[in-house]
């Protein structure tokens, strides 16, 4: 399911649970109103869960997906295409591997 999908569900499901208490704490039953709140306090914590998990890939579409060895391949030919115009080999190297400290920075 996508978290646009889960987040949906999630208003659908808050929205219904706060008119649930409402309504039920307006008809007296404090036991209905206690469901409804647990009930909608899950489905924001199904939503927390649901962002930190695909946070985790953001940046790339599943459908963009490329393996590990291509992108190795795809980085190193760009170095090179750098140093063959010109620029200093070790700063373009310090260059990718800061990005890459960034990046896992990002990821934590």
């Amino acid at each position: 399911m996508s978290p646009r999908a889960v987040r949906r569900v999630v208003l659908a499901v808050c929205v219904a649970g706060i008119g649930g208490m409402i309504a039920s704490s307006i008809a007296g039953n404090n036991g209905a109103a206690l469901t409804f709140g647990l009930t909608t306090a899950v489905a924001v914590l199904c939503l927390m869960v649901a962002t930190a998990v695909s946070t985790a890939g953001a940046g790339r579409h599943p459908d963009d997906a490329v393996t590990t060895d291509a992108l190795g391949a795809e980085v190193e030919a760009r170095v090179e295409g750098l140093v063959g115009q010109g620029c200093e080999e070790a700063a373009v190297r310090a260059l990718v591997r800061d990005a890459v400290r960034f990046g896992q920075a990002l990821g934590r």
